[in-house]
């Protein structure tokens, strides 16, 4: 059995560009170009129009399929592997460990942390919201199975509120997840995350870290070392290191960065 992570770019998303796409287009011709049933301005219109739903359409689409082939498991980019891999690098558990995985959508961070510690355990929690209807609990717990992985669980959960005492988990990650939570302060949100992490505990967290999303972060940085947390940093992930700068652009990726360190 292979597991099945998903894709980052919803499948039915690139299906309805496509279909949009091709509808824009015929519309162009009949009414635009060959002016079935129509004549004069309402032609150069409707062919205006028309026109210009085709060129958006076929923009994303363009976008979308493009993305879509770099994020995919079976591709020859793999990009998500990569960001999920390098990230799981960064987290470490002790021997009988629980490290927790917020917002773990298809299971791939929670799987990738318990395989680089079977000295330990990890949790993935998400809301598994409409957003991402792919993405599912018993799919987390399949990818699990597939992987052969019996050190992760899964559950529901908010990363807003975490339903977990302060200093619960000796790890904790993310990946790509807060960037999505709208009107709440991200660094508010990273705070409500290292709460439940033990002191000692390793973390690991990659995300859109723009100025414009998350503020001053280096400022953030000096406010953890101020509260007495051993080592924290921050990684540029578009420097290379993940993907490129030119990548990140095309993806509109800029800002990714990990936010990595002990309490």
């Amino acid at each position: 059995m292979k597991p099945d992570y998903k894709n980052w770019i919803p499948k039915g998303m690139m299906v309805s560009l496509i279909a949009g796409t091709v509808l824009s287009f015929t519309l162009l011709l009949v009414f635009g170009v060959f002016g079935v049933c129509v004549s004069g301005k309402l032609r150069v219109v409707l062919g205006v129009v028309f026109g210009i739903a085709f060129v958006v359409c076929a923009k994303y689409t363009q976008w979308c399929v493009y993305a879509y082939r770099v994020f995919s498991y079976d591709g020859e980019r793999k990009l998500s592997k990569q960001i999920i891999d390098g990230t799981a690098e960064h987290i470490t558990l002790p021997e009988g460990g629980v490290g927790l995985d917020i917002g773990c959508g298809s299971g791939a961070l929670t799987i990738a942390c318990a395989k680089r510690n079977p000295q330990g355990k990890m949790i993935g929690i998400d809301r598994w919201g409409k957003e991402y209807a792919s993405f599912s609990l018993p799919l987390c717990e399949k990818n699990a199975a597939a992987e052969g992985v019996k050190n992760a669980s899964f559950r529901r959960g908010n990363a807003v509120k975490l339903d977990f005492p302060d200093e619960s988990f000796d790890a904790v990650t993310s990946n790509y997840v807060y960037h999505n939570i709208t009107g709440k302060d991200k660094q508010q949100l990273l705070l409500e995350t290292l709460r439940v992490l033990k002191k000692g505990g390793t973390f690991a967290i990659h995300d859109l870290m723009s100025p414009r999303r998350y503020g001053d972060m280096q400022a953030f940085v000096q406010k953890l070392m101020d509260m007495g947390y051993e080592r924290v940093e921050l990684m540029d992930t578009a420097d290379g290191s993940f993907m490129t700068s030119k990548e990140a652009g095309h993806l509109m990726l800029h800002g990714s960065t990990l936010l990595v360190g002990r309490k």
